[in-house]
């Protein structure tokens, strides 16, 4: 390993109110049966989903602070953004916090820190991808021993004792796994640091932990070169490496054959940055694998690219795939799959695996044999003429259910407002390629037709993307939260790269007097029936901001609500949907409705301290129901807010 990543990294542990800890300790569920929230999307299933029912329609209104607990004095730097989910176990919440990813400890009822754990990695923490406060931890319990696992910004896996927050001695070396060692295609001559890391949690299943990857992000790679996101499974009492499945195949293994040209040895990316799921009955993983690289073009990496853009379900013991779904042939969309795969026993009988995409599709599998409940078919796409790529001249489309929100883009697409406004839209649009296929391919900045790029139709960030969706178990109800943005994908040389194209920046997506040319809703939530694949109803994500209410050119036009383009954070309860805003858009606002799981009717409409910035959960302790989320700004610092009836 080259010298500039061989840091010696020191981790520090504060105690603060140990004493409190056994107070605390008043409930021994660890389901959300049992009014928890042990893992990040609150079990295994990754459902989303808590029959707690305290808090209901007639009472939500009368909903208030119980108390918020403030990260902004746990620096170094002050994070606005913290986009975890803490977990609840018997009256103490497990967190991640502040740029550097520290975990604390808090009494569930207060707010109370109870212990924190900080990691000090120097340069390997400032030569990292994936910075910030990371997306959540991971519990694990046998008997008497509980464990916190976490993976640090510097991609150090780590083991603390969940009473205390101490690393665990019997854990790799002092608790602490180096994730950097075993990389393949880890080092570079060209480049100081090691372009991997993680944000979400760990998963850990069957005493085993399962470790994907993250890289930077890939529209602009800097090379076609890159180190590979295999993922690895860990002993949860030692460490030990158990197993590592390659996302891109060795010579001689399963999928090897659909990289042509040697392009396997050196392409990199393709792993697991979404949070991951697992049967612990069927002892199975199942892995949401992203593109490879780089986002948006794949000459260099001709071929279908098995495992890229899959469903693949492994082992939790041994790593051994026992079976997988391509979703995406050669992904040149970024439509990597984004989210972790809900598990269900569903109402009428079928043991599935869903998994939502930023193409809007649900992709549904049984999930013991991968076998699609509803046919998949293959169906042709249109091929591109940017030059040395390799097009996919077909996809896998499902034929149930039907998409969850737009897909390609055309001029019946625009805004029509007002007959003013549909002229614009359409003068705004020449020059470019539109996408009547929704795998119409990215084109040429300059391209020999003279247009300037492609007006792409779910944008590379969907669709659905990491918030996941929400499963009624009772029901058999998916509810899919998404958004409706147009990209531009335009592909230029970049100079400061070995690969031949990548996204270029010369132009962006045209707009009219401020307003996006696609047509509402910008964002919103669908309810479908897994049982039969049918669309039950969809509602949007928000009321109309002022930007889009008050404009004078919509003097006078009735508007229904237009949503915004953010994807919501939701959970889901024994009565009722909270859908929060979001971040990431101006229109987004410190709001959360609640909506009958039913019927989509909005029953009230929540304002918050500041904008949703984690996904919001629910737990129950000596009584109490609480409703609890990361809230958070562009000046405020983050913050995680509880509610609770009076």
């Amino acid at each position: 390993m080259k010298k500039a990543i061989k840091i010696v990294s020191r981790f520090v542990v504060t105690a603060g109110a140990l004493a409190c800890v056994p107070l605390a300790l008043g409930q021994t569920g660890t389901s959300v049966d049992r009014g928890d929230w042990p893992v990040y999307h609150g079990n295994e299933f990754s459902q989303r989903y808590s029959p707690l029912d305290q808090i209901n329609a007639q009472n939500v209104g009368s909903l208030q602070i119980a108390w918020n607990f403030s990260t902004q004095n746990f620096g170094p730097d002050t994070d606005f953004t913290n986009p975890s989910t803490p977990l609840e176990i018997d009256g103490v919440l497990y967190a991640n916090i502040a740029t550097t990813r520290n975990v604390v400890a808090l009494d569930a009822t207060s707010g109370e820190v109870l212990w924190m754990w900080r990691p000090q990695e120097g340069e390997r923490f400032e030569r990292a991808p994936r910075k910030g406060a990371g997306r959540g931890v991971a519990y694990y319990r046998n008997g008497d021993k509980t464990r916190i696992i976490d993976v640090t910004p510097g991609y150090h896996l780590v083991s603390l004792d969940a009473k205390t927050g101490i690393p665990d001695p019997s854990f790799g070396n002092n608790g602490i796994v180096d994730l950097m060692v075993g990389l393949r295609n880890a080092v570079d001559d060209r480049y100081p640091n090691i372009d991997i890391g993680m944000s979400a949690p760990p998963f850990v299943m069957n005493d085993v932990i399962v470790v994907g990857a993250a890289h930077a992000t890939g529209g602009r790679p800097r090379s076609k070169i890159n180190v590979k996101g295999d993922v690895r499974g860990f002993d949860v009492h030692t460490g030990e490496l158990l197993w590592t499945f390659h996302t891109i195949p060795e010579a001689g293994e399963v999928g090897f054959e659909s990289w042509l040209e040697n392009s396997a040895e050196y392409t990199g990316n393709t792993g697991v940055w979404a949070p991951i799921s697992g049967d612990p009955d069927l002892g199975m993983v199942y892995l949401p694998v992203e593109d490879p690289t780089g986002d948006y073009y794949g000459g260099d990496r001709p071929g279908s690219n098995l495992f890229s853009s899959s469903i693949v379900a492994l082992d939790v013991r041994t790593g051994e795939r026992r079976w997988h779904y391509q979703l995406i042939h050669h992904d040149i969309w970024d439509w990597d799959v984004p989210a972790a795969p809900v598990l269900a026993d569903l109402p009428n009988g079928r043991k599935v695996i869903m998994s939502v995409t930023k193409q809007a599709f649900v992709y549904t599998f049984d999930r013991e044999t991968g076998e699609p409940i509803w046919p998949i078919e293959e169906r042709p796409v249109p091929g591109g003429d940017v030059p040395g790529e390799w097009y996919s001249l077909t996809q896998p489309f499902p034929t149930r259910p039907a998409a969850f929100d737009r897909q390609g883009f055309t001029e019946e697409d625009l805004i029509d407002f007002t007959p003013q406004l549909r002229a614009l839209a359409l003068e705004s649009i020449q020059g470019f390629r539109l996408s009547p296929s929704l795998y119409s391919p990215p084109s040429l900045a300059e391209a020999p037709d003279g247009t300037r790029g492609l007006l792409s139709l779910p944008s590379s960030t969907g669709g659905a993307n990491w918030e996941g969706s929400a499963l009624d178990p009772e029901t058999g109800i998916l509810y899919v939260p998404s958004r409706t943005t147009l990209q531009l994908l335009s592909l230029a040389k970049n100079p400061a790269s070995d690969i031949d194209f990548s996204q270029g920046t010369a132009f962006r997506v045209p707009r009219v007097e401020g307003l996006d040319i696609v047509k509402p809703p910008y964002g919103r939530v669908t309810a479908i029936d897994m049982n039969s694949g049918e669309h039950l109803w969809w509602v949007a994500n928000a009321g109309t901001p002022d930007r889009i209410a008050n404009h004078p050119l919509l003097a006078g036009v009735d508007l229904p609500d237009t949503g915004v383009p953010t994807r919501s954070g939701i959970l889901l309860t024994k009565t009722l949907l909270f859908v929060a805003e979001g971040i990431g858009t101006a229109d987004a606002g410190p709001k959360m409705r609640v909506i009958n799981k039913e019927t989509g009717e909005v029953l009230m409409t929540m304002d918050l301290p500041d904008n949703q910035t984690g996904l919001p959960f629910t737990y129950e302790h000596n009584g109490k129901q609480y409703l609890a989320l990361f809230v958070g700004g562009r000046t405020n610092p983050a913050q995680l807010v509880a509610y609770t009836l009076p």
